[in-house]
């Protein structure tokens, strides 16, 4: 819900796309920058205790959020609230990449991380509706209120989850935080199949999600409007929803090669939205990026749950988002001022274009696409 309400959020209150920026990065910059640490913290403490903490913290900055909105306080207000719940985020990330090898093991992996994208898909199917009709009728402060509760729902589930084993003793090299972290990132640079894809997706997602975030809500609010744009990104939840659902059952041996070259069909909402399609259109594109994202997600998380040590798990899935995701906030830094000197057609149209592209360079790479997922 967070995504449509805090959008449409702002620009009820400061109708500017440079505002909206800043609160959106507010947020990111802080999430990025805690990734690290918070891998170096969800490999060496209880995964679920770590969950049900920054779970808390972030719903009550949520609820913080929410109060500003509700009492239409200035955006600069969001700016620390912001940061913090980005921080929690970024806490919580590398948790949840290490946490499913806590709970199953072999062919079991890649049906729990199914299952867990299904239930987080259902969510991104209801959310962003609901958020879009709230947001059309009452405002933004109150979908992020709802938000605020699933947070410290979230919270709750976890202070009830008990984990098996603490992760194995660390080695005398890793028996600082800092020696973990090192040894954490020894390993990252030391496999070509993570980091290549990692460099795809810093590409892939500072233009996809400048673009989306940024220059989505903007051409939305002249076009098809809070309720549309919430049905689109709805329907993003459907299709991907549908892919993980699916790979619950299905198996492909060496799978990197077809979520690759799938991945570059995610770009093209961002070429329909610059051309000025309707909600038609851009909803079905959305459902076909939704689809080849979530097939993705499932495979990206099955090899690295049966490919990378368990003791690693965390910190290795920490640099492979930090560094996606460290392109992120350039991107929406920018997208306002590449929109303002060259329209958003050419930024949206130009941005897609290179955010395909970007999926199949790794491809090129012999090794990734001879990984296996045993069956």
């Amino acid at each position: 819900m967070s995504p449509v309400a805090l959008a449409f959020g702002v620009l009820e209150v400061t109708d500017s796309a440079a505002w909206l920026s800043a609160v959106i990065t507010a947020a990111l910059v802080p999430m990025v920058g805690a990734l690290l640490l918070g891998g170096g913290i969800a490999d060496r403490y209880r995964r679920d205790t770590v969950l049900c903490l920054t779970s808390l913290g972030a719903g009550l900055t949520q609820v913080g959020v929410a109060l500003l909105l509700l009492t239409h306080q200035h955006p600069a207000f969001l700016l620390p609230l912001s940061a913090l719940n980005g921080i929690f985020q970024g806490l919580t990330k590398p948790a949840l990449r290490g946490i499913i090898a806590n709970l199953t093991a072999g062919r079991g992996i890649q049906s729990a991380s199914s299952l867990l994208a299904s239930v987080r898909n259902a969510t991104q199917i209801i959310g962003p509706t609901a958020a879009g009709l709230l947001t059309a009728s009452v405002g933004g402060g109150w979908a992020i209120a709802v938000d605020a509760v699933s947070f410290l729902l979230a919270a709750a589930c976890f202070a009830r989850m008990s984990l098996p084993d603490l992760p194995p003793p660390r080695s005398e090299s890793g028996s600082t935080m800092l020696g973990e972290l090192r040894e954490g990132w020894d390993y990252f640079s030391s496999q070509p199949w993570i980091w290549t894809v990692t460099l795809a997706f810093a590409v892939f997602n500072g233009f996809n999600m400048g673009v989306w975030q940024i220059l989505g809500p903007v051409i939305a609010k002249g076009t098809i409007g809070a309720a549309g744009w919430g049905v689109v990104l709805s329907a993003r939840g459907v299709g991907a929803l549908l892919a993980s659902a699916v790979m619950v059952k299905l198996t492909v041996r060496r799978p990197m090669g077809p979520a690759l070259a799938s991945m570059s069909l995610a770009a093209v909402p961002l070429i329909l939205l610059g051309a000025g399609a309707s909600t038609f259109w851009l909803a079905a594109a959305a459902f076909v990026a939704g689809v080849v994202a979530g097939f993705f997600t499932v495979v990206w998380e099955t090899v690295h749950n049966t490919h990378i040590p368990e003791r690693l798990l965390s910190r290795v899935g920490a640099h492979d988002e930090f560094w996606s995701f460290v392109s992120i906030p350039i991107g929406q830094l920018s997208t306002p001022f590449l929109a303002a000197a060259f329209g958003t057609t050419a930024v949206a149209v130009t941005g897609g274009g290179v955010a395909a592209v970007a999926m199949l360079v790794p491809l090129l790479v012999p090794l990734l696409r001879k990984i296996e997922i045993n069956r």
